[in-house]
């Protein structure tokens, strides 16, 4: 298995470890993950619904046996700190299209292969901004969205967060034609919970200078 088929989510550097009962766990972790992610989808955006998704990612990470919390922690983990919600942390981005550069993400073990294909662009807290959208290599490819900003090593994780990774199911869809982008559902790599997982990180086009107080903290 090389580097873009291991992990960019919440998925496989470990998966083969188990054999078919590894494999046969992570497809179910899968499966559930993307249930929060339809769910929240068909609820309207509220802090309920997104209070929903982040219990049943407690959940998983808790007692499910794909998670990436090392399992002599599970017992005692509770959950991942959050900032609070934030209504105005969701945009809706406009995509267009980009020049096509296939490109080598770095990672916290090697690097990852992706295609830079689009750029969504938003305002947020009266700034204009953008962001990459890559599509991996690995897996069965999906539209990937890692970003880091002045929270980065302070607040939350320093390596970056999370905001799509759709062959994962890591998405909330679109909006009046736009690209949602809920910066309240930003999630760590898993790599931030044990750093034996290989994770993608937010390559430096994807770094915004405001300080975005919404979605997953560090980790405790």
């Amino acid at each position: 298995m090389d580097r873009t088929q291991e992990e960019t989510e919440l998925g496989a550097a470990h998966a083969t470890d188990g054999g078919a009962s590894g494999l046969l766990a992570l497809t179910d972790w899968r499966r559930r993950v993307f249930d929060l992610y339809r769910r929240a989808r068909e609820a309207p955006a509220s802090e309920p619904a997104w209070a929903t998704w982040r219990e049943g990612r407690d959940e998983l990470f808790r007692t499910h046996e794909a998670s990436p919390i090392p399992i002599a922690a599970r017992r005692s983990y509770v959950s991942t700190p959050f900032f609070a919600y934030d209504p105005a942390a969701r945009v809706s981005a406009v995509v267009t299209d980009a020049e096509h550069r296939r490109m080598e993400i770095g990672g916290s073990h090697g690097t990852f292969g992706a295609t830079r294909v689009a750029v969504a662009g938003f305002e947020l807290e009266g700034a204009l901004c953008s962001l990459d959208l890559f599509w991996l290599d690995g897996y069965g490819g999906g539209l990937f969205l890692p970003f880091r900003d002045a929270t980065s090593g302070a607040s939350s994780y320093g390596a970056g967060r999370y905001l799509l990774d759709t062959v994962k199911g890591a998405d909330l869809g679109r909006d009046d034609g736009g690209l949602v982008l809920d910066f309240n559902f930003a999630f760590n790599p898993s790599c931030a919970y044990d750093p034996r997982w290989a994770c993608p990180l937010a390559p430096p086009d994807n770094r915004l200078s405001l300080a975005i107080e919404a979605g997953e903290r560090a980790p405790a």
